[in-house]
């Protein structure tokens, strides 16, 4: 993968998404029902918020409009990574069936035709319901808007989708030598996201300090929260941290490249 110029993984990539694209538009009805059930069954996270807001006027220090926002950016970044990277968690069964054997010998980067096949648009259900209430907590949240709170929203987003991607990749990486551990994965991203769907303050510091400096999930929506909405930090780590997403996604991307690229080569084909 390292010898591919970036633009052409980026364009295999697309070519190989589109396919599975059309092949999902050719039934029109069925992709969506698949949509909106995935819109559905995502707002329900959502709906039991809203249920509990309705006994307390807040939840760890935050209102309902606050706790929306992280809701929504997590959801955001998770729904961006599941849908470019989502069919990362069927490594596993690629091993045990003998696929990745048939993807290693392709001209294609294998960790580009692992994210790209099967590419689900059904997934934008968890997106568009994430981008719903994002753009409400965003319109009733009292936010001072200032130039480096504006530059932080989009920069949270791209660094939260980074971080849950190098976290499925990880989770690959340790399905091609596990081949039976798609769950280990999805306690990290599934897991992470629930987890910061709310303020960490309502969480003992041993678990927020884990996920900031064990695996970096804070770095998600967290830190880059705290400074939007004008809140302190229950660590007291030093303010630089609530602008060190990219930093954190960084790292992230660069080892999960590294674990990816290792697992390639210690991999012993099935013989199948």
């Amino acid at each position: 993968m390292a010898d591919a110029p970036a633009l052409g993984r980026a364009r295999a990539y697309g070519l190989l998404s589109w396919m599975w694209i059309r092949s999902s538009m050719a039934y029109r009805t069925s992709f969506v029902i698949l949509l909106t059930s995935s819109f559905a069954i995502t707002f329900l996270d959502f709906a039991a918020i809203l249920i509990m807001f309705a006994s307390v006027d807040r939840l760890g220090g935050f209102s309902v409009s606050e706790v929306a926002f992280l809701y929504g950016s997590t959801s955001l970044a998770l729904g961006f990574a599941d849908l470019f990277g989502g069919s990362l968690d069927r490594v596993g069964a690629r091993v045990r069936d003998g696929s990745l054997d048939a993807m290693l010998l392709r001209p294609v980067p294998t960790l580009v035709q692992i994210m790209a096949d099967q590419f689900a648009i059904r997934r934008l259900g968890r997106v568009l319901q994430a981008v719903l209430v994002f753009g409400w907590a965003l319109a009733t949240a009292d936010i001072g808007w200032t130039w480096d709170r504006v530059l932080l929203v989009p920069a949270m987003l791209v660094c939260g989708t980074a971080i849950f991607l190098a976290i499925l990749v990880l989770a690959g990486a340790f399905q091609v030598l596990a081949s039976d551990a798609a769950d280990v994965g999805n306690a990290f991203t599934y897991g992470g996201n629930t987890m910061l769907q709310y303020p960490l303050t309502i969480y003992p510091t041993e678990v927020v300090r884990a996920v900031t400096f064990v695996v970096p999930v804070a770095f998600v929506n967290w830190y880059p929260a705290l400074h939007i909405l004008d809140r302190a930090d229950p660590l007291n780590l030093p303010t630089w941290w609530q602008f060190a997403s990219p930093l954190a996604a960084a790292v992230m991307c660069g080892v999960a490249a590294m674990c990816w690229r290792a697992a390639l080569r210690h991999y012993r084909s099935t013989g199948s």
